[in-house]
């Protein structure tokens, strides 16, 4: 996206502003962000980070009702952080494979200094 700013002061803001990401991306990025602001989804999320679960074993691991984390992973999954599928009657639940969930993946385990189980 190139702009012409009102005030030239140096060239570093242009080339900045040159690489500056698609309003999509900035969108995308802050609806996932704004979905991990909750500490109940961050904790889900970093849980199917590692491991594929039902609701039943997310809602024993996390602590909270199935119906709490059904309404949080229905607000993961629209963000684009996670992912399901069906087996029988039961819905499964890993992270999304995509950079940005894998990204922020790293991200709360380097901010938060965990290491990924093993």
């Amino acid at each position: 996206m190139k702009k012409d700013l009102p005030h030239k002061h140096d060239s570093s803001s242009e080339n900045v502003i040159s690489h500056f990401p698609e309003t999509e991306v900035i969108i995308s990025v802050s609806e996932a962000m704004k979905q991990l602001g909750d500490p109940s989804r961050l904790r889900i999320f970093w849980l199917l980070c590692h491991t594929e679960e039902c609701v039943a074993n997310i809602a024993a691991a996390v602590n909270m009702s199935s119906p709490a984390v059904s309404h949080h992973l229905r607000l993961l999954k629209t963000a684009g952080l996670i992912v399901s599928h069906r087996e029988g009657k039961e819905m499964f639940y890993r992270a999304a494979d995509t950079r940005l969930a894998d990204s922020l993946h790293h991200t709360i385990e380097k901010v938060a200094e965990i290491a990924c189980p093993r």
